[in-house]
């Protein structure tokens, strides 16, 4: 009976190890953050410019909406409702161009590819210098504490040399861009989780053999020699 206990609660504590193991190595839920760039993006006038935002870990935000603002821009003091219009509002897996300013008509997107990764990044065409300032990256139904995100662009003249980058740094280099959902770095610790689960449970395992088996030597040494008992009986 005792032998039977200690086999249970063997089996409990390996249980309960391999259960909190698995809770410390599993992303928390619902801890996404808006990533815009922290560097400024420069651009020489009339040129194409991508504005890297994305959403880390990734996630699918086609059914999401995405704002694409400048917060330093008014409301039109006419409007009672005293609503800021859109560099780029994507709703209902769509554009929504009511509240589109009306100088970025036909000159944003996004990359409705992208956006299955968590990619954001606005596009933008033929760059002025009025397009020059802060943007403001947000989602607002987002299950995280950092919903958005502000890049700053600034456009320099045609003679100026720029570094203008064609593609989107983020998600592509920072995640899977086959869809696999992780960070290189939620992959490392994963890894690391698992090879420390593995060691802990060589661990536990060599334990257990070595503990069931002093128990099953120590139930060998009670039990009684039959010699002695026929010697006892005889007396």
């Amino acid at each position: 009976m005792d032998l039977q206990l200690n086999h249970s609660f063997s089996l409990y504590s390996v249980t309960l190890i391999v259960h909190l193991l698995i809770f410390s190595c599993t992303p928390a839920q619902g801890n996404f953050k808006v990533i815009g760039s922290p560097e400024t993006i420069v651009a020489a006038l009339g040129d194409d410019i991508i504005l890297p935002c994305h959403v880390e870990p990734q996630i699918d935000v086609t059914g999401l909406t995405v704002e694409w603002s400048k917060p330093d821009l008014k409301p039109d003091p006419n409007d009672r409702l005293r609503r800021v219009e859109y560099v780029h509002l994507y709703r209902d897996a769509r554009e929504d161009l009511d509240m589109k300013i009306a100088e970025y008509v036909e000159r944003t997107e996004l990359f409705a590819d992208g956006l299955t990764r968590g990619n954001i990044s606005l596009k933008i065409t033929n760059v002025t210098f009025e397009d020059e300032g802060r943007y403001k990256c947000f989602i607002p139904k987002l299950k995280g504490h950092f919903k958005s995100s502000i890049i700053h662009l600034y456009v320099a003249p045609k003679s100026v040399t720029t570094e203008t980058p064609l593609q989107t740094p983020g998600p592509t280099e920072e995640t899977d861009v086959n869809g696999g959902g992780l960070s290189m770095r939620n992959r490392l610790i994963t890894g690391v989780c698992v090879g420390v689960f593995l060691m802990i449970l060589l661990v536990v395992g060599a334990i257990y053999v070595y503990w069931r088996h002093k128990r099953q030597k120590q139930e060998i040494k009670k039990q009684p020699v039959p010699g002695a008992l026929l010697e006892g009986s005889r007396c």
